[in-house]
């Protein structure tokens, strides 16, 4: 079934085939896998991800709390230290068996291509509707307890026609994204070649905004390039000061510090577009400053993620936050390296819109 009949702007929709779910991550295949070996020398493997219980409450994000660990039960009875003799006689083992109530982009995550998407009009008829990659649509493949149908302006700023679709049958508390869940980069393995850009080391933890030029300059100082079907990673500082917060964020201080990348600098999303990276990974909160700095003044609408816009909606490409890059970052500087075997299989929970990860560098 077609789903679109315009795709949008700089968009690579169809590109993969009609049905399409892993978007830039096509482009890791046989090939990027043994690039990524071949940068095994050392035999040192480096862990990448924060504990899963940081940043620490959800000063950060108030729509994401830190996991809670509890036992599974048994009728009533919770199994940690549960002697099995209570079930078979004479038995001398003992059980610890628990469960968690996490969100799955509390700490160190993958975005799948259902993350974000936009009001966009693909069947080019002037009415939006909830779009994501490659056309699949927002309460039909993306489902959710209700519609929002927020009112959203067309091109010459008159409003446009948004066709709300009724969600109801649905339960009150459920969601799954029965396209582009998290599930199809499990699958694909998310294994292969890793380039690190240090902007910490470039440009220090001052706040700031990473166009186009300032990446440019970062990459020649530390001599990395990238190839088609690399994965390319941002070291910022963000992760190390989560750290040293101790579970207790000052979330004005983390979103005023660090670099980010500015996603309304379109030379920086066109080079995200030519270079063919496959994914796009970095140690802060969103990859892109958020909230943004810049808006229109005329009231024109815009996209408050324009870099996830851009990656996700466009592109299919997926977005890595909060990896912790540090011993990695040091390590190949201290060798002269921007280049690594990077292995990040998200979970495979089918409908899972993100996934917390733990990456592994190997160098």
């Amino acid at each position: 079934m077609q789903r679109w009949r315009q795709r949008p702007a700089g968009s690579n929709w169809g590109d993969f085939g009609p049905d399409d779910q892993l978007g830039r991550a096509n482009l890791i295949g046989p090939e990027q896998v043994r690039k990524g070996a071949w940068e095994v020398r050392e035999g040192v493997s480096l862990c990448l991800s924060l504990p899963l219980d940081y940043p620490g409450g959800n000063g950060l994000n108030p729509r994401r709390h830190p996991p809670v660990l509890r036992p599974t039960r048994r009728g009533d009875v919770p199994y940690v230290n549960f002697p099995l003799g209570h079930v078979y006689a004479g038995a001398t083992d003992v059980v610890s068996d628990d469960q968690v109530l996490l969100s799955l982009q509390y700490s160190t995550q993958w975005d799948s291509l259902a993350h974000v998407g936009a009001l966009f009009d693909p069947e080019g008829d002037g009415r939006l509707h909830t779009t994501y990659y490659n056309g699949y649509r927002g309460h039909e493949h993306i489902l959710g307890p209700q519609d929002h149908g927020l009112p959203a302006r067309g091109e010459d700023g008159a409003p446009a026609r948004y066709q709300p679709v009724c969600c109801e049958g649905r339960p009150p508390d459920e969601s799954v994204a029965r396209a582009l869940g998290v599930e199809h980069l499990a699958v694909k393995g998310m294994q292969g070649r890793g380039v690190l850009v240090d902007l910490e080391r470039a440009y220090g933890m001052d706040f700031r905004d990473i166009g186009y030029d300032e990446l440019m300059r970062a990459m020649e100082r530390s001599g990395a390039t990238v190839e088609p079907g690399d994965m390319l990673l941002l070291r910022t500082g963000f992760a190390e000061l989560v750290l040293s917060m101790q579970r207790q964020p000052d979330a004005h201080r983390l979103h005023h510090s660090c670099a980010a990348l500015d996603g309304g600098d379109e030379k920086l999303l066109q080079w995200i577009t030519d270079s063919g990276i496959a994914a796009l990974i970095a140690d802060n909160y969103a990859v892109e400053r958020h909230p943004p700095r810049r808006v229109p003044e005329d009231g024109s609408p815009y996209p408050v993620l324009p870099l996830h816009e851009h990656c996700l909606f466009k592109l299919g490409l997926p977005l890595g936050e909060l990896w912790y890059l540090k011993e990695l970052a040091d390590r190949l500087h201290a060798s002269g390296r921007t280049r690594f075997l990077l292995t990040a299989p998200p979970l495979r929970l089918p409908g899972a819109v993100g996934s917390p990860v733990t990456p592994i560098a190997t160098l």
